[in-house]
C-alpha cells in the first residue's frame, strides 16, 4: 500500500483575508491527519499575493499545535532564501516543539527576481551555486557530524527526517549521494520524472539517515463524488496556474465550467502536459490513476497537490482519495 501525504501552498482565495487562508490550511492538515495521511508539507513562496506560506517555520508550528500525529515539514524552504544555521534553528525548534513528526524539505531554485533579491538582501544567484555546501552544514549543524566550530540552539541534535526536493536531475543527483529521501515536483514540472527517479535510484549511497532509495513524486488530485465536479472545482487551481504562467499572478479564483476549452492553444497544451501527474474525477477513477502512477514510478509515497477555491471541497477530496486508496 502506497503511502498518501497533502501538499499545500496556504493558498489566498479572491474575497479573503490571509488569516482565513491559515486557517483552511489547519483545517485541511486536520482532514488530512484524520484520513490517515503521513505528512502534511507546505511550500516556501515570496511576494506572491495568493500564497500565504512565506513564512513557512510559523506557519508549521500553528499546524502543529493544530494536530497530534500527523508529520510536518516544509515542501520546501528554499534555502538559497536563508543561512542554514537560521534553518537548522528554526526546525531545531520545531522538533523540541512536536518531537518526531518535522520534515525539512530543501529546495534549490529561489524563484526571485532581482525586486526579492533585493528585499531578501540576498544574491541569490550566487547562493544556488552553494545549495550542496549549504545542505552539508545545514545537516552538520542539526547531527553535529562533521563538528562545526559553532553549534546551533535549538537545533544540534534534533531528530528532523531531511528531504531533497527537485524537478530536475541535479536533486536527484545531489539526494543520492547524501543518502536522503527524494521527492519529485512531477504535479508542476513532469518532463525529467522518470530520468530523475532513475538517476536517483542507481547513484543512491546509503546514510546513516536512509539505507535504501526512497521516492515520493507529486500528483495533482481532485477527487469528487461525480467526474463533472471534480473537473469543475480543478479549474480554480488550473487558472491561477495559467495566471503565474502568463505574468498575472493573483489570488486563487472561483471555479469555472469548462474552462479549459476557453483558453488559447499553448495554454491547454501546459495544462495537458501536466495532467500526466494528474488524478481529476471520481474515487474509483482517482484511485486508478494513482494506481498507474505509483506503477510507473515505483512511488515509496505519494503527496498530493489540489487547492479548491472552497476549503471544505478539498478537505472532503483528501477524505474521498484515502478510502479509495489506503
Amino acid at each position: 500500500m502506497t503511502k498518501l501525504s497533502v501538499l499545500d501552498l496556504v493558498p489566498v482565495r479572491e474575497g479573503e483575508t490571509v488569516a482565513q487562508a491559515l486557517a483552511a490550511t489547519t483545517s485541511l492538515a486536520r482532514a488530512a491527519e484524520a484520513a490517515g495521511c503521513t505528512r502534511f508539507w507546505v511550500a516556501e513562496h515570496h511576494a506572491m499575493p495568493g500564497i500565504a506560506g512565506g513564512a513557512t517555520s510559523v506557519v508549521l508550528a500553528h499546524i502543529g499545535n493544530a494536530t497530534s500525529t500527523i508529520r510536518i515539514g516544509s515542501g520546501g524552504i528554499m534555502l538559497p532564501n536563508h543561512t542554514p544555521f537560521v534553518i537548522a534553528e528554526q526546525f531545531g525548534t520545531l522538533d523540541a516543539l512536536f518531537p518526531g513528526r518535522i520534515d525539512l524539505g530543501l529546495g534549490r531554485a529561489p524563484g526571485a527576481g532581482p525586486e526579492l533579491q533585493r528585499a531578501l538582501r540576498k544574491d541569490l544567484n550566487t547562493a544556488s551555486q552553494h545549495f550542496p555546501q549549504d545542505v552539508a552544514e545545514l545537516s552538520a549543524l542539526l547531527t553535529g557530524e562533521p563538528k562545526l566550530p559553532v553549534k546551533a540552539t535549538p537545533g544540534h541534535g534534533a531528530q528532523v527526517e531531511m528531504w531533497m526536493l527537485g524537478s530536475s536531475l541535479f536533486g536527484a543527483g545531489l539526494a543520492a549521494k547524501l543518502g536522503l529521501p527524494y521527492a519529485f515536483a512531477s504535479h508542476f514540472a513532469p518532463d525529467h520524472l522518470d530520468a530523475a527517479l532513475e538517476l536517483y535510484r542507481r547513484d543512491f549511497q546509503p546514510s546513516a539517515a536512509l539505507d535504501a532509495p526512497y521516492v515520493m513524486p507529486a500528483m495533482t488530485v481532485f477527487c469528487a463524488p461525480t467526474e463533472e465536479e471534480a473537473q469543475l472545482v480543478s479549474s480554480s487551481q488550473a487558472q491561477a496556474f495559467v495566471n503565474l504562467r502568463t505574468g498575472t499572478p493573483g489570488k486563487m479564483p472561483p471555479p469555472v465550467a469548462d474552462y479549459r476549452s476557453t483558453l488559447p492553444g499553448p495554454a491547454r497544451a501546459m495544462l495537458t502536459h501536466m495532467d500526466q501527474a494528474a488524478a481529476v474525477g471520481t474515487p474509483d477513477q482517482v484511485a486508478d490513476k494513482i494506481s498507474a502512477f505509483v506503477q510507473r514510478t515505483g512511488a515509496d509515497e505519494i503527496v498530493m497537490s489540489g487547492a479548491t477555491f472552497d476549503p471544505d471541497v478539498r478537505n472532503r477530496s483528501i477524505a474521498l482519495t484515502t478510502q479509495a486508496c489506503l
